[in-house]
């Protein structure tokens, strides 16, 4: 039996609903005995730096080394800047340089799911806009933030993205940029990433303006295989390619680097709604998907996602997905359609 350490960091509001959620399914696989996890638990987010002041204790930092892989639930960032306070997970993909962020947007059986669609969004997780360097002048009448490319980033990103497309069935990769309009930074993510494109030579390699991703990720989402982009870029783009299959609460993503990988759900910490119980937790779970095929678990992760869309397709939903289940009995449900495939 192949046994996993695994960090749970429950995070703010929905989160601590979800990433129970998720523990559950993943500890009744257990009992089937296919594998075995142990669990440390770990704290990061808003509500720990109200407690404490600090949203990124090192000992979380820690943890997540200490394990094979850390499944995150949701955070809360304020939209004002607050003394001392840092991001958790920003903070966590710059600290563990956990640098390709990877959203995959495949169609499952839920309302506004689009049929055909299966693609994946990866994004360079570590610089571009959100190095956070922003300064005003003039009295706070002018404001600028610089935007940070290296080649370095850009190679290696390119050449996971590459290497991704290289392993699906149609072996096509999107280079998205803006290089038309900044040819310095944009051109320079393009160009290293085109060059990092040749060595998987079976790859379909071609570039697309941003703008124009955009437009045909609406109108034919269905031509996409694997798109690499900029940090801002990836963000925007992958929420977009989220509400092409049902939306924020069955998008799932991972943030991984050379030794490290953490697993999260894309929704926010849903401060409205936490602590009743009604937070849809498809999101963590796919997520826990993702994680089960990184540490080399791929049938059970296949056979967690098969079951995930059997719970969809019969229901009972979760309120979101014009239901009534609550988490934990969707979970259930989950687990259920597990032990019957």
């Amino acid at each position: 039996m192949a046994k996993h350490a695994i960090t749970l960091i429950e995070g703010d509001g929905i989160g601590h609903e979800v990433i129970r959620a998720a523990r559950t399914v993943l500890e009744g696989i257990q009992v089937t005995g296919e594998l075995e996890f142990s669990w440390l638990e770990a704290h990061a987010g808003w509500e720990l730096f109200e407690r404490t002041g600090n949203s990124i204790p090192d000992e979380t930092l820690e943890a997540v080394r200490a394990t094979e892989a850390t499944l995150f639930g949701a955070a809360t960032s304020p939209s004002a800047k607050v003394p001392g306070f840092r991001g958790a997970i920003r903070h966590m993909r710059r600290a563990l340089d956990l640098y390709a962020n990877v959203r995959p947007a495949v169609h499952h059986p839920v309302p506004g799911s689009r049929a055909g669609v299966n693609l994946v969004i990866v994004r360079e997780n570590t610089e571009g806009l959100y190095v956070e360097q922003e300064r005003t002048y003039m009295n706070g009448e002018m404001a600028i933030a610089d935007t940070v490319i290296t080649r370095r980033a850009s190679q290696r990103i390119g050449e996971y993205a590459v290497k991704l497309a290289s392993s699906r069935q149609r072996k096509t990769l999107h280079i998205a940029h803006k290089a038309n309009v900044l040819p310095m930074t944009q051109g320079l993510f393009l160009n290293t990433a085109r060059k990092a494109a040749t060595l998987f030579p079976e790859v379909s390699t071609r570039d697309i303006i941003i703008d124009n991703c955009a437009m045909q990720l609406v109108t034919r989402p269905e031509q996409f295989d694997v798109i690499v982009t900029t940090n801002l870029f990836g963000d925007i783009i992958s929420d977009l390619t989220a509400g092409l299959v049902g939306g924020l609460g069955i998008a799932a993503s991972a943030n991984i680097g050379d030794e490290h990988a953490i697993f999260e759900s894309v929704h926010g910490s849903a401060p409205d709604i936490a602590g009743q119980g009604i937070a849809n937790p498809t999101a963590t779970i796919l997520a826990a998907v993702l994680m089960l095929r990184h540490i080399g678990e791929a049938a059970t992760a296949d056979r967690l996602e098969r079951a995930v869309d059997t719970a969809l397709e019969h229901g009972p939903r979760t309120r979101d997905l014009g239901g009534s289940s609550s988490t934990s009995e969707f979970a259930s449900t989950i687990l259920e359609a597990y032990r019957g495939a």
